[in-house]
């Protein structure tokens, strides 16, 4: 696990300057999930394919109260404004320096060391570790609920990255659990651990349980609630 922080642990706070100007982090996620992605650098083809796709989807991230994504890379932010123009452009969009998340600069590294974001697997043309892509998804209780890493070479998919966004927030209120290939009004599966009868009165849409040759009744679906 980067930095060695298990799920459940509280995210580190930190200041920084952005794009937007200098944040607080847990200030800025304020009472929403939000979700902190790494770039191995700035003007780079598989980071630029990654934010823009990042920017199509921040409408529906908005719509989850998302606070959406906020990348890092290890550029300053005179090149994060200049790059920005770059991924609007790549969007088809007019290239302006706003995207709808903020940029960190981390041009010194702290932050990439701190949170544990280098692959010491791929090397620059330094022979430096770069930094590998990361995905840190931390509640409104500012607690890390999900990390992803990917190495440097292989782009991320900020589709399924909303999905299991949508999964969180989901399963944090209610008592279901998301299967194989969910996506957002598919039926859910009830926690094994809520007894037959009392499922019935906490999912008025139905109970459907799946014949099995165990005899066993543990796969059992409802509509989303």
């Amino acid at each position: 696990m980067p930095g060695g922080r298990l799920l459940g642990d509280v995210a580190p706070n930190f200041e920084a300057n952005t794009t937007t100007g200098r944040i607080c982090f847990q200030d800025f996620l304020g009472n929403s999930l939000g979700i902190l992605f790494s770039h191995p650098r700035d003007f780079t083809p598989v980071c630029s394919t990654e934010l823009g796709r990042a920017a199509k989807l921040a409408p529906e991230f908005a719509k989850r109260n998302v606070r959406l994504i906020i990348a890092l890379s290890i550029d300053h932010v005179e090149d994060h404004l200049a790059w920005s123009k770059d991924i609007n452009a790549y969007n088809g969009e007019e290239p302006t320096e706003k995207l709808p998340f903020p940029i960190i600069d981390d041009k010194n590294w702290d932050l990439f060391i701190l949170l544990g974001m280098l692959d010491p697997a791929e090397k620059d043309e330094k022979d430096m570790p770069v930094t590998a892509r990361v995905v840190f998804v931390i509640g409104p209780d500012k607690k890390l609920k999900l990390y992803i890493i990917y190495p440097a070479t292989t782009g991320r998919n900020f589709d399924d990255i909303l999905r299991v966004a949508t999964s969180l927030q989901l399963t944090a209120e209610k008592r279901v659990a998301t299967p194989v290939d969910w996506k957002d009004g598919d039926s859910v599966m009830v926690l094994p651990m809520i007894p037959e009868e009392e499922a019935k009165k906490l999912f008025l849409k139905g109970v459907f349980t799946k014949e099995l040759p165990s005899g066993k009744k543990y796969l059992c679906s409802t509509p989303q609630p």
